[in-house]
């Protein structure tokens, strides 16, 4: 007795959009259960094949324990900080490639950029960007989650900034502490990874923003599709371009990081 073999099906494998929504999906499952996933890098991604390829200009490191020494811009330095960095806190306890980065371009915008400025930082970890900024004549707030404070608050101290550095806690999404005055110039450097707070954070910068005076830097590094979902909701508040008088620009742009200026709208 002759056999039929079975007819194909429509779809072998699931077509593109389904396959996309599941992506999303285990996406999302994923950052629930680990939500510093997207910060962790296999050692193997950090291989140079020549000096060009770093994220900002090599910088030698003086290791001190647990202490790590930052100069800033790298090419011609001007300020140097000194950064207590501690694991246990999570990722915000580490100093990330797009706070060097920020941190590199405020330094090479210099003294006269940020002279006099009220500044705060959002998501500033060990505080660094805030640090450099304060370090170079501004009048800063690193802010973040309660856990961080301690870690900031060491950094501060170690580079004798309590004159001009302040810290406070700021949850994303709640009021900000009421002796925080209206920013000049608001910071955020690698605070797109965790999807669930990507509303809390468009939130806290628009009631920091004032529409046409505040400036803001933001910089992050691209990690995954579902960045594109916090872009969405940003961009219902605010407007951005890309700083094109970075002359690193290039070179972290390969890394997958950007620069870019917010402005609030109307």
């Amino acid at each position: 007795m002759a056999t039929t073999q079975p007819t194909s099906l429509p779809f072998e494998s699931p077509p593109e959009s389904v396959t996309s929504l599941n992506e999303i999906a285990l996406d999302e499952a994923l950052d629930i259960s680990d939500p510093l996933r997207h910060l962790r890098t296999d050692a193997s991604d950090f291989a140079r094949d020549d000096e060009d390829t770093v994220v900002v200009p090599s910088q030698p490191r003086s290791i001190l324990g647990e202490t790590i020494r930052l100069t800033f811009p790298v090419d011609s330095p001007l300020v140097s900080i000194s950064l207590k960095v501690d694991a246990s806190h999570g990722c915000g306890g580490i100093a990330w490639p797009a706070g060097e980065v920020l941190s590199n371009y405020i330094a090479f915008r210099g003294v006269e950029y940020l002279q006099g400025k009220n500044i705060v930082e959002v998501g500033s970890g060990t505080g660094l960007v805030g640090l450099v900024a304060g370090a170079l004549g501004g009048t800063v707030w690193i802010t973040d989650q309660a856990p961080l404070l301690g870690i900031m608050q060491q950094n501060v101290s170690l580079n004798n900034l309590q004159s001009c550095v302040s810290v406070r806690e700021l949850n994303w999404g709640e009021t900000p502490p009421s002796d925080i005055p209206l920013p000049e110039l608001i910071l955020a450097a690698d605070c797109v990874y965790f999807e669930p707070a990507f509303p809390l954070l468009v939130q806290t910068l628009s009631e920091m923003a004032v529409n046409g005076s505040t400036e803001i830097l933001f910089c992050y590094k691209k990690r995954r599709k579902a960045d594109k979902r916090f872009f969405t909701m940003l961009k219902k508040k605010f407007s951005w371009e890309e700083v094109g008088d970075d002359p690193n620009r290039e070179i972290y742009n390969r890394e997958a990081i950007s620069l870019l200026t917010l402005t609030k709208r109307p």
